[in-house]
């Protein structure tokens, strides 16, 4: 998808909503500490179109998408949670079309929104009296806001929208100073309560406007905890999905976890040997997650190099080696994200992610109270031990072949340890995990090494000192020894935790 101006920009939004009636008097904040004065701005008159897909997909995830003109932050504005109270506002400057969703701010909700159309689903007009609390040192605190609001749902027939009006308050902590406040943010609702306020029955406009319609059925849950869990990591994918988005550090990473997660809770759900669905998403999955390990290599070298060369002596880092190992790296994550973006909006993904959801949607349900028939790990654990008798039998001598029978080992205790999480087996997953960690360091290391050899013959060719390449690699090598010898004590105890 092409993108184009304009740029966008980000803030933290931390406020409260709370739901007044017509009579409800503006509240006093005279007598709290932290407020010194409060200054009334100009009654605003904003007017507000929301966009969506046909079945309320954004609403769905707790996602606004407007464009409002009025008021000094007139333009596109795209709401993503970011915490119980908080939301990260994206905005876009207006332009000249009233219709056309900037390509920015479609791209950040893609996954979601994939190849259905964004239309205008709601009109809001609102009349804003906002008072500034302001500190002792002159920084805005606070912003307080008496809404009178009227708004219109766009329907499917030729009658007109039905008008909807009330009233209510916002109150909104000053990002950049102490958005973190909640402290604060508490005594300035307390005073909101005092006035007559209650809590608002909805977490935004929109959602009031357009009712049952926008929020996700939450009345039953799968049956199968494994199911449960399937659900819950295709949620996280969407998340995930719009970090990398956003370039956000370790996001690459987190959504390459949550991959794997969904891959091996499938492969532990009912069914899946003999479903076909289930066996092209495994592979869709697998590509995906080939396709962003590129970046997340690159991430992990770059960190890697760069913390092991702040720790060696100044005279010990010889030559072009942060050139080589470390920019190096981070050319090649840019290279790998590059990529990876392609393949997000490419109609492939699209396609994964609607079948993901058509069998999540398939998925059985139990009614309330029922009790779901356990899932036993006993299998899962078995291909661990398996795994772990082939490295114990590999001969002296012969590294790369334990190598890959170790990276065997990591890849079952994973896959042990996700669907444990899932049954609530928490020792045995907390037992699978830290022999996936010890694991996961010791495949890092294999990786590394094999760089490391590649980047010193390439420095030796063109004439450059070699020494700190010898060194990397030998700090290297007591590390993967290291996490050789802590395999059977946690082997042992991942015995005992299934036991």
């Amino acid at each position: 998808m092409p993108l184009k101006a304009p740029k966008t920009s980000r803030h933290l939004e931390v406020e409260r909503k709370f739901d007044v009636v017509e009579s409800t008097v503006s509240p006093s904040f005279e007598g709290i500490a932290a407020v010194d004065h409060v200054d009334k701005s100009p009654i605003e008159s904003l007017d507000a179109t929301y966009f969506d897909t046909p079945t309320h997909d954004l609403a769905r995830n707790k996602i606004t998408l407007r464009r409002r003109t009025g008021g000094h932050d007139a333009g596109w504005h795209l709401k993503l949670p970011a915490g119980p109270e908080a939301r990260t506002e994206v905005r876009a400057p207006l332009d000249a079309s009233e219709q056309e969703v900037p390509g920015e701010l479609r791209d950040i909700v893609l996954a979601i929104v994939r190849e259905r159309p964004l239309q205008p689903v709601a009109r809001i007009s609102t009349e804003r009296e906002t008072q500034v609390l302001y500190g002792s040192d002159g920084a805005a605190l606070a912003e307080f806001s008496n809404d009178h609001v009227t708004a219109w749902a766009a329907g499917n027939s030729d009658a007109p929208p039905a008008e909807q009006e009330w009233r209510e308050w916002e109150l909104e902590l000053v990002e950049n100073n102490g958005a973190a406040d909640t402290e604060l943010l508490g005594r300035l609702s307390n005073r909101l309560l005092d006035a007559g306020a209650a809590p608002a029955g909805h977490g935004s406009k929109l959602a009031r406007v357009l009712g049952e319609t926008a929020r996700p059925d939450e009345t039953q849950q799968p049956a199968d905890p494994v199911h449960r869990a399937v659900a819950e990591q295709v949620a996280e994918l969407l998340v995930w999905d719009r970090a990398v988005r956003a370039d956000a550090y370790d996001a690459v990473h987190q959504m390459r976890v949550t991959i794997r997660k969904i891959r091996s809770l499938l492969a532990d759900s009912q069914g899946a040997a003999e479903s076909s669905d289930i066996a092209w998403i495994q592979d869709e999955l697998r590509e995906l997650a080939n396709v962003l390990g590129v970046a997340r290599d690159a991430e992990v070298l770059a960190e890697r190099y760069q913390q092991a060369l702040d720790k060696l002596p100044p005279e010990l880092v010889r030559g072009r080696i942060r050139e080589r190992l470390v920019e190096g790296a981070r050319r090649r994550y840019q290279t790998g994200l590059r990529r990876s973006l392609i393949a997000m909006r490419s109609q492939r993904y699209f396609r994964l992610l609607d079948a993901l959801d058509a069998w999540v949607a398939e998925i059985p349900t139990a009614a309330a109270g029922e009790e779901a028939a356990p899932v036993t790990l006993e299998a899962a654990y078995q291909k661990v031990r398996k795994a772990a008798k082939a490295a114990a039998a590999v001969e002296p001598g012969a590294e790369a072949e334990l190598d890959l029978a170790l990276h065997r080992i990591r890849k079952r205790a994973k896959r042990l340890r996700y669907t444990a999480a899932a049954t609530g087996a928490v020792r045995v997953s907390e037992q699978a995990k830290v022999i996936q960690t010890l694991l996961g360091d010791h495949q890092d290391s294999v990786v590394s090494r094999e760089h490391l050899g590649h980047q010193a013959e390439a420095a030796h060719t063109a004439g450059e000192d070699t020494f700190t390449y010898g060194l990397l690699y030998q700090q290297e090598a007591d590390l993967a020894e290291r996490c050789r010898q802590s395999l059977d004590e946690a082997l042992r105890k991942l015995s005992k935790a299934v036991r």
